[in-house]
């Protein structure tokens, strides 16, 4: 190791730190289950709180014993299934073959996109069906219902979202038997399970690289003639350029993260609301009207932002029961 080594200040993994593209994450990959249901579901962030429970993990320390822990709520009123979308497999990849909307969807979704006056859904299935040997993958296209939250928005979200199923006719088949229907978390996940949380972060706006990337304020000479909120060189003779990797001022938060295994340890419903509520509501969302779920730990994003629940791509360890949960904390917010 040379005398004057030292590791660099902040990851280069997350590049270009620039503003998420859109505040509703979009997901690239989804799991391969058997199971026919949504691999993925939408809610919104309200807050965080602690509960205690009774620890079910098997070899742990503290196993059979109560432990604390910071949970994070997530309000989930039901989705809307309103379209299926078909893929095929061309030179580049997938490519969408058709879109099937259902009928009598709600107003709101004006708000959004131009809804189809005339289509024929039942005619359009008929075709896809002929041509399913073509088809690659299916998937639904679910929209939110903000209206129902503390959120103060009334334009839905429109997002897309992967299914399980042996094959793709399993697939169409529990597609086409949502189609225009509802969905709760609960028909997709259960209690005990691991899911990936994604979201876009909080924004922080435009930083220097000390709070950025973490980098060693400069002390003597260097300190006084510019505070030394600075790195000491950007840069050698040769290569005769300033390096992507060297830390400089620029864009701090508001972007897309996945957080992995985040343990489900109760899905709720919307009678159920009164366990968590505190005095005066959550600070910055208010109250809980809808169902919601309880997450272990923190997850990407401030309070009212959109979050997606995806059944865990790599998951860790095994699947346990839910926890016994002995006391969920109420107690107001406000003075935090």
């Amino acid at each position: 190791m040379s005398r004057h080594h030292q590791p660099r200040s902040g990851s280069v993994a997350f590049s270009p730190r620039k503003r998420a593209a859109k505040e509703t994450p979009k997901i690239r990959s989804w799991p391969e289950t058997e199971e026919a249901c949504l691999l993925g579901f939408p809610g919104y962030k309200v807050g965080m709180t602690h509960l205690t429970m009774l620890d079910n993990v098997k070899n742990s320390p503290t196993e059979g014993m109560e432990v604390s822990s910071p949970v994070t709520i997530v309000e989930t009123p039901p989705v809307v299934v309103m379209g299926i979308r078909a893929y095929k497999k061309d030179t580049r990849g997938l490519k969408t073959m058709t879109d099937i909307i259902a009928t009598g969807l709600h107003e709101d979704l004006a708000r959004k996109i131009t809804l189809p006056k005339k289509d024929d859904a039942d005619a359009k299935l008929d075709e896809l069906k002929e041509k399913l040997d073509e088809v690659e993958d299916i998937r639904v296209l679910i929209h939110t219902k903000p209206r129902l939250t503390s959120v103060p928005k009334k334009k839905p979200e429109i997002i897309e979202c992967g299914i399980g199923g042996k094959s793709v006719e399993d697939k169409l088949e529990f597609a086409q038997s949502v189609l225009g229907k509802e969905i709760n978390p609960g028909d997709s996940f259960s209690d005990g399970e691991h899911v990936d949380t994604i979201a876009v972060t909080k924004g922080k706006g435009f930083q220097g690289p000390v709070k950025r990337f973490g980098i060693r304020i400069q002390y003597g000479k260097a300190a006084r003639s510019s505070k030394g909120r600075h790195v000491g060189s950007i840069g050698p003779w040769t290569p005769a350029r300033t390096m992507w990797t060297v830390a400089m001022a620029g864009q701090m938060g508001y972007h897309k993260r996945t957080e992995y295994n985040k343990k489900i340890l109760k899905i709720a419903e919307s009678s159920q609301v009164d366990e968590v509520n505190p005095k005066g509501g959550f600070v910055k969302y208010g109250l809980v009207k809808n169902g919601y779920v309880v997450l272990k730990g923190s997850i990407p994003g401030p309070s009212k932002r959109l979050v997606m629940l995806r059944k865990a791509v790599r998951p860790i360890g095994k699947h346990n029961d839910a926890p016994n949960i002995t006391y969920i904390s109420t107690a107001s917010k406000q003075g935090v």
